[in-house]
């Protein structure tokens, strides 16, 4: 007995199997059933054996046993060992029958990487380890890639890697060598694994928050090291305590403004100075120093959604201290900006809360250029549309500042906000 299914032709001779009603060319071709997976009834490319004796394809098996089963799905037996031996018997068979006439020619299946196993992984965080505490240099490269091209090969070895304490290993390799100025690709490499290496437990972020390892990854994201940023961006969110550290690096604002002001913005480098401000205002005044209101502003202009809303969330912060809240007001493009983007941008509430910080506390040329740039109504439409309470109780107010305006100097909007509905504004307008 087999399952019948249509192949379709891809190119050449290779031809893959898709669903029967799809497909203009085709054959019809039947797989042995002792080639399908039991479980999703396709054609196995990593054929595993379990206890009970039943073959399966080893990501089905996989996604069974991670649902917290222990039995096996055909026999419904309690199964002993959830180990899983690859089955290649079956699998030179498939590859054999794929190649075959009686395939129709479907692209032979690949030989499968046997999945890394805890006590390997074990074994090279012991090797990197040790090579670590005598510093050696050659050593940790070799053990670091190792644990890199694990990673790259499958999802499952990245979780088999992290589940066995390299997390932590690297941390301490990076904390030990972050002083060693020939050490740079050695450390690039071990950030770059550390990227899917999260979250980091307290003791690895203990080693990636020294004074020296912190310096060191300041200096990987000055020279544009964006996995530094990311994993810089992640220490800072796990806890407060590493901003606070992170300011007292020397040159730090620097290295993050070098970050962002690159053909290609590093917007991780836009969240972590976002949480430099909030945590340290004296970092505002340095930051201010180094143009950092020019630069976020004229991100606002072209760029894509996501990088003007961390920019956006950047300049809400700036605008919590009356010295940034006199910079960005200012700069002649920030209302014409924050206006032209109020309805384009999906996350408004630090646009709103931007404006309402500069309006409120400005002179009122403020409020009466939003006015003529067409303000009135896009706010109201955000009203209509809906936004969070707090979003909502600040527009709320600026429709107010822009009423009063339009009542003390005869302002006319030409916006033609008058056919729209205001039953969601407080009276009186």
């Amino acid at each position: 007995m087999g399952l019948s299914l249509r192949v379709r032709r891809r190119g050449g001779n290779k031809k893959e199997i898709i669903p029967v009603t799809s497909c203009s060319e085709e054959d019809e071709v039947t797989i042995p059933s002792q080639f399908l997976c039991p479980i999703s009834y396709e054609l196995m490319k990593d054929p595993v054996i379990i206890a009970s004796g039943i073959t399966y394809d080893r990501e089905n098996i996989e996604k069974w046993f991670e649902s917290g089963y222990q039995t096996c799905p055909v026999t419904n037996t309690v199964l002993s060992s959830l180990e899983q031996i690859p089955n290649h018997t079956i699998r030179r068979m498939i590859q054999g029958w794929c190649g075959s006439s009686l395939g129709g020619g479907i692209e032979r299946i690949p030989t499968p990487r046997v999945p890394v196993t805890s006590h390997q992984v074990t074994e090279i965080c012991g090797k990197l380890l040790a090579a670590t505490r005598r510093g050696d240099h050659a050593v940790c490269s070799e053990m670091v890639g190792k644990l890199k091209r694990l990673g790259k090969e499958s999802e499952r070895n990245r979780k088999c890697v992290q589940e066995n304490g390299a997390g932590l290993v690297l941390c301490v390799c990076f904390d030990a060598f972050s002083g060693n100025a020939n050490s740079t690709l050695l450390l690039e490499e071990v950030v770059s694994v550390l990227t899917w290496m999260l979250p980091i437990g307290s003791e690895g972020q203990s080693k990636l928050t020294s004074t020296s390892s912190f310096t060191r990854l300041v200096e990987l994201l000055r020279n544009g090291d964006q996995n530094a940023a990311f994993l810089v961006k992640e220490l800072l969110e796990l806890n407060v305590a590493h901003v606070h550290a992170l300011t007292k690096i020397n040159g730090v604002e620097e290295a993050f403004l070098k970050s962002i002001n690159r053909d290609t913005i590093c917007v991780n480098s836009l969240v972590s100075i976002h949480h430099m401000i909030l945590a340290n205002q004296e970092t505002v005044s340095r930051f201010l120093a180094l143009d950092l209101v020019n630069i976020t502003v004229e991100m606002l202009v072209d760029s894509e959604n996501s990088v003007c809303e961390k920019a956006l969330m950047v300049l809400n912060a700036i605008c919590e201290t009356n010295e940034g809240r006199e910079k960005v007001r200012r700069n002649e493009l920030v209302i014409p900006v924050l206006v032209k983007k109020i309805l384009k941008i999906t996350e408004k509430k630090c646009l709103v809360s931007v404006m309402w910080k500069i309006c409120k506390s400005g002179d009122g040329s403020e409020v009466e250029q939003a006015l003529r740039l067409g303000a009135f109504k896009k706010l109201v439409v955000m009203l209509q549309v809906g936004c969070g309470e707090g979003t909502k109780e600040k527009v709320t107010e600026l429709l107010k500042m822009m009423n009063k305006v339009m009542k003390m100097n005869g302002f006319v909007d030409r916006s033609d906000s008058s056919s729209i509905e205001f039953k969601h504004v407080k009276k009186p307008f």
